[in-house]
């Protein structure tokens, strides 16, 4: 019985947090109360549901026990009186519609308060590394160790930009609402960066058990789609949507019965959900008629080149290394290099791309990614440079952070062995 109600709270955290702390944010104003409030009520979950019960709606009940808490801690405030009839005046916030907390105040529209905490936290006086962390932390529920894996820094450089992120917004009186339409342009990249940064998190955890986080996955997309309605203008908005959907109609097939990784070239491709990758390509169509294509259009692009190929044998490789190299102009990156080099060993042979992975090893900035050292050793393996590639092996595996990642590392250097 506890077995259970762990799994459920678990999956009632990684389904609902994002929900719990904003619907807090809204109601309390204090980012730290919130997230100390949520987190008691999950606690409270795991020592009260093994005894009266799991409750029939989980996330309902974790909202009403997180915002108890946090009244029961405004009471003891005595300043905070006004606060108090602020939030009895709110009402019960479990029992608004599914996806929503309340209803829209600040004349968006939008009646998400998801997408409100998404906008305060992409404010422009924010840098975009804090907008990112603090999102993940917020609406996501990412440890400080997770946004830390996922932006390439130490954990205890990421705690200090949360903790300063959330200084600013309180010092400075950040509103917490969907900015007006002329207000937009100017956090439209740290919300696009957020979300994509969300979805990858989703797609390809950076630590645990599990390689696919769906619950992340599915409300990157979800918020991908109201900001694809609040600003149907903006094509790297439409660019990002279409890049979600293409990744996501193939997340079925990345993951054996077995629970072992998949990797693309070994997939079952009757198994990629058609929809969404006609609904990908029908979102991005538009998005690339309005002028200059930016970054998250081009690795739309990418990603329609692999979903369209009927075979592995089918992939455009070669027009594919040529839009890495567009992104690498638009957006010099270490990760986009190493996909490059990728698509380069594809087209032009092993040797090529393996050409390209020593410049990267020697430039450092990926000294700690696991996809650098096994990217190298499947280059070598194909070369049949099977010692090589066997330290390549060992350096990836003990780089990885997640099951899946190292048991398909420790099957590759089993043939190279």
């Amino acid at each position: 019985m506890s077995e259970d109600v762990d799994a459920v709270v678990a999956d009632t955290f990684r389904q609902d947090w994002g929900v719990v702390v904003a619907t807090l944010i809204r109601m309390t104003g204090d980012w730290d109360l919130a997230e100390e409030c949520a987190q008691d009520a999950f606690a409270q979950a795991l020592s009260r549901w093994p005894g009266d019960g799991v409750p029939r709606r989980p996330g309902a009940w974790i909202v009403t026990a997180a915002r108890n808490r946090a009244v029961d801690k405004l009471r003891r405030r005595s300043v905070e009186t006004a606060k108090l009839r602020e939030i009895a005046a709110a009402g019960d916030p479990a029992r608004a519609p599914a996806g929503e907390s309340g209803d829209a105040t600040d004349g968006s529209g939008i009646a998400d308060d998801r997408l409100r905490l998404l906008f305060t936290c992409c404010h422009p006086a924010l840098s975009l590394e804090a907008r990112v962390a603090l999102t993940l932390r917020t609406l996501a529920g990412l440890s400080t160790a997770e946004i830390a894996r996922a932006c390439l820094v130490s954990e205890a450089t990421m705690a200090k930009r949360l903790v300063r992120a959330k200084g600013k917004i309180r010092n400075a009186g950040i509103p917490y609402r969907v900015p007006s339409a002329d207000l937009l342009p100017a956090r439209t990249p740290g919300v696009l960066a957020v979300l994509y940064l969300l979805f990858n998190e989703g797609y390809a955890a950076t630590a645990g058990a599990y390689r696919i986080r769906t619950d992340l996955c599915s409300e990157a997309i979800r918020l991908a789609r109201l900001l694809a309605q609040l600003m149907p203008d903006e094509p790297e908005a439409l660019g990002l949507l279409a890049l979600m959907l293409l990744h996501d109609a193939r997340r079925g097939a990345r993951i054996d019965e077995a629970g072992r990784l998949v990797t693309l070239e070994d997939q079952d491709r009757t198994r990629w959900r058609r929809g969404e990758i006609d609904e990908g390509i029908a979102v991005l169509e538009p998005a690339l008629d309005r002028g200059d294509v930016g970054p998250y259009q081009l690795q739309a692009l990418i990603a329609a080149c692999h979903a369209t190929a009927d075979t592995a044998a089918d992939t455009d490789w070669a027009g594919i290394a040529r839009l890495y190299r567009r992104l690498m102009d638009v957006t010099p990156s270490p990760v986009v290099a190493l996909n490059h080099a990728v698509a380069v060993a594809m087209s032009d042979g092993p040797a090529a791309g393996l050409a390209l992975i020593e410049r990267l090893e020697t430039d450092g900035r990926l000294a700690d990614y696991h996809l650098l050292p096994a990217t190298r050793a499947d280059l070598l393996r194909r070369l049949g440079r099977h010692p090589e590639a066997a330290v390549a092996y060992r350096s990836a595996i003990e780089l990885a952070d997640t099951d899946p990642v190292r048991d398909y590392l420790i099957r590759r250097l089993a043939e190279v062995t």
